[in-house]
Order: C-alpha cells, then sequence, then structure tokens
C-alpha cells in the first residue's frame, strides 16, 4: 500500500462486521499531508467517505507514513499515539477497537 487510497480499498477486505455488532460511531482520519476520510460504523455495515465529518465520535491525526504503517501491521498504533505520531481526539478509548474492526 502507498497512498490513503490503496488504504481505503484494503479496509473495505478486512473490515469484521461481527466485531461492528450494535456499534453507530464515526472514525475521523485526519491525515496531515493526505487527503482525510472518515469511516461511519452502523451496526455491522460500515461506509467510508473522504472528506471531514461533522461530528465524529473520534479523530485520529496523523501522516501519510503513520497511517500506512497502522494500517498494515507494521506499525504499533499504540507506539505510534505514544511516540507522538498519532494524536487522538474525542473518544480514545473507541480508537482502540480500530483493531478488532479491520484485523491486519
Amino acid at each position: 500500500m502507498s497512498s490513503v487510497a490503496d488504504i481505503l480499498e484494503q479496509m473495505k477486505s478486512k473490515f469484521n462486521a461481527d466485531a461492528a455488532a450494535g456499534m453507530e460511531n464515526v472514525f475521523q482520519f485526519q491525515v496531515e499531508d493526505g487527503d482525510s476520510f472518515y469511516v461511519a460504523i452502523n451496526d455491522g455495515n460500515f461506509d467510508v467517505q473522504k472528506g471531514e465529518h461533522d461530528d465524529p465520535s473520534v479523530t485520529m491525526i496523523m501522516d501519510t507514513e503513520t497511517l500506512l504503517g497502522v494500517m498494515t501491521g507494521e506499525l504499533d498504533g499504540m507506539q505510534a499515539f505514544m511516540g507522538g505520531k498519532l494524536r487522538v481526539e474525542g473518544d480514545m478509548m473507541l480508537g482502540l477497537k480500530l483493531g478488532e474492526l479491520f484485523p491486519v
């Protein structure tokens, strides 16, 4: 994977609908050097849209390199957060669920 567009395609194939059962949340990905997008989870289904959501449940702010690393499993999300490569606004605990929703 080399771009945000590639990540979006990979997310579609990795989605774990069972982990999303009963959830209604919006994960905003604010990519500092690329295209921002959000993932809306609605009871086992999801939709990905480019741009900014009006009221996300959680916002994750990072650069493209960090996003690629986390989504491919080459970089642990918690390590990225602790190392200052990933910032989180909103429901921080919700951000931890991404690994269950989109397993590597």
